[in-house]
């Protein structure tokens, strides 16, 4: 079987066929990232019928042509950019780099099934990627322009306004102002535009969230039985995590979100530390489960964490714990749930190779 791989670029995607037996470069197209020049690819590609694509990148730059191949039964692999770079670093030519090259070794890496994971076709776990984006996003909107109308009342009012500030708590504080001056009318007009932006982005949110609860319920997770996790957690859960199988086991999910801790070993020292790598959003997720948790005297999590507390360590290292244990339980729901669904794209892509 051949391979093809892709270098895709915003306005360009150069493709390389390759022999995975003997290496050998059998050929190169680069075209513009249109749907005509998508065709003409799979046209120039029709020359070798047994085939799979190697896509550098394919959750980034290449996402549009491989979701484009998947659609038409192509069988697609993508290509982390690191395991190109090391394919080019090691191959002859040392420091050279075009995007021919890039094309081949990753074309390369694929043959290896070294670093290459398929592609799966876009589902409810891409709509919850999607949905926690646009909350953030919104999130950091309201934040923001929370602060620029808190800067506005501590002028106007003395002490300025509680720090848990609302549209409702905001327009009632003003209404009991008296404007004395000009320059004091002019500060309360310029407050009405953030309330009202502040209003919007609430509705916002909460139609945010119930989206996020109607994806969850066609994915059918049963994230959401899990004391401290709502629809806004899990659906980061799931859409940050993607496919649960990708780790071969829970310390390779807990070392992906950061809960894992890392270990100094040096001579006759031999320590862990808390780890600072790793998705942050997720593990920012697993910490507010974990601090739910706590707070709650019949949950599971507290008696984890009274175990701990009675093996002599301090809450903080607790509280680590904790979220380590909760990173390999939500990860085990995480993969039962993908067992249970009918779509299960990596099987179908054995079964199709």
């Amino acid at each position: 079987m051949i391979v093809i791989g892709i270098d895709p670029h915003k306005s360009t995607h150069t493709a390389t066929a390759v022999d995975p037996v003997t290496n050998t470069d059998l050929g190169s197209i680069r075209i513009e990232a249109t749907l005509a020049d998508y065709k003409k690819l799979l046209t120039w590609a029709r020359t070798w019928p047994t085939r799979k694509w190697a896509i550098e990148n394919a959750d980034g730059l290449g996402h549009h042509l491989a979701q484009w191949l998947l659609v038409l039964g192509e069988l697609v692999l993508d290509v982390p950019a690191t395991a190109t770079a090391r394919v080019r670093h090691l191959s002859r030519g040392g420091r050279r780099k075009n995007d021919r090259i890039d094309a081949a070794a990753a074309a390369c890496v694929a043959a290896l099934q070294g670093d290459a994971r398929p592609v799966a076709p876009e589902g409810p776990t891409d709509a919850l990627a999607l949905l926690d984006e646009r909350r953030t996003n919104l999130c950091n909107t309201r934040t923001r322009i929370a602060n620029q109308l808190h800067a506005l009342l501590r002028q106007v009012l003395a002490g300025g306004a509680p720090t848990s500030l609302t549209a409702a708590a905001a327009t009632a504080l003003l209404r009991g102002f008296r404007a004395r001056s000009e320059v004091d009318r002019i500060r309360v007009g310029l407050c009405r535009d953030p309330i009202a932006d502040i209003r919007r982005l609430d509705h916002q949110l909460a139609a945010n969230e119930q989206q996020m609860s109607r994806a969850l319920d066609e994915h059918g997770t049963r994230l959401r039985e899990v004391d401290g996790i709502g629809p806004v957690t899990a659906a980061r859960l799931i859409g940050r995590t993607g496919r649960a199988s990708r780790f071969p086991t829970a310390a390779a999910y807990a070392n992906y979100n950061g809960s894992a801790p890392v270990q100094i070993a040096s001579a006759d020292t031999d320590r862990h530390r808390l780890s600072r790598y790793g998705d942050r959003q997720l593990n920012s997720a697993l910490y507010m489960i974990a601090m739910v948790q706590v707070r709650m005297p019949a949950s599971a999590g507290r008696a984890y964490y009274n175990k701990k507390i009675e093996e002599g360590k301090s809450p903080r290292a607790a509280t680590r714990s904790l979220k380590r244990h909760l990173s390999d339980h939500v990860w085990r729901i995480m993969l039962a749930d993908e067992k249970r669904s009918p779509r299960q794209p990596e099987k179908e892509f054995d079964r199709a190779a």
